[in-house]
């Protein structure tokens, strides 16, 4: 079997690519748009955010998934959290330790990772009737997929908002900075220009399929 033949009937390939290009939980789903629009003025604080909330929806995901012949049903919703708070527990304390700076800018947004409507639709819509690697790469998947809608919103927010790339000054000082960038509209602008362009690029679905 040819390997492009072979990308394209691979379980695993077609769950991680759902997550990040057919069923993107930002573009798609509209899910986890707070932090979408508060985190994304600067490229590090997203990215920071963005390495975090991957790092939780794959673990958390599989975590699940190792435990859901064992978990009680009656209780799988507060052992989901208990799991999901552990590991933005262990993030939040990362971040911390050794970006002091970007824990201060991202204030209670860390800890916010814990009430992402995505991390809990993965545990719950997935994770819990899959097996673990599947699940696994679903919730990396879709954390690669929400990281990648917030850099772009941060690559146009900061460039035009300061004038910089990750801190670093790319525009000349003659350029008119946009202020609306580094305000919350600016945020609602991009994300709903990114939306539109990004839908309107991909394939429409079927009824059938849920378009």
């Amino acid at each position: 079997m040819r390997p492009t033949l072979w990308l394209r009937r691979s379980l695993g390939v077609s769950t991680l690519r759902r997550g990040i290009w057919d069923d993107n939980p930002i573009y798609r789903q509209i899910l986890g748009i707070c932090s979408a629009l508060a985190v994304t003025n600067l490229l590090v604080n997203t990215a920071v955010m963005s390495a975090g909330l991957v790092f939780v929806t794959a673990m958390s995901s599989f975590t699940v998934s190792c435990l859901r012949t064992v978990t009680p049903k009656r209780v799988r919703m507060m052992a989901q959290v208990l799991i999901i708070a552990s590991y933005v527990i262990v993030v939040d304390i990362a971040i911390k330790a050794y970006l002091p700076a970007i824990s201060e800018a991202l204030g209670p947004y860390v800890g916010l990772i814990i009430t992402n409507c995505i991390i809990m639709g993965r545990c719950e819509g997935f994770a819990a009737k899959n097996p673990p690697v599947l699940s696994f790469l679903d919730g990396l998947g879709c954390g690669i997929g929400y990281g990648l809608v917030l850099l772009t919103i941060a690559f146009f927010r900061e460039l035009l908002g300061f004038g910089t790339l990750f801190g670093a000054p790319v525009l000349p000082d003659g350029f008119t900075r946009w202020v609306i960038m580094v305000m919350p509209p600016g945020a609602f602008f991009m994300l709903g220009l990114v939306m539109w362009l990004l839908r309107t690029v991909q394939k429409p679905r079927s009824p059938a399929e849920g378009g």
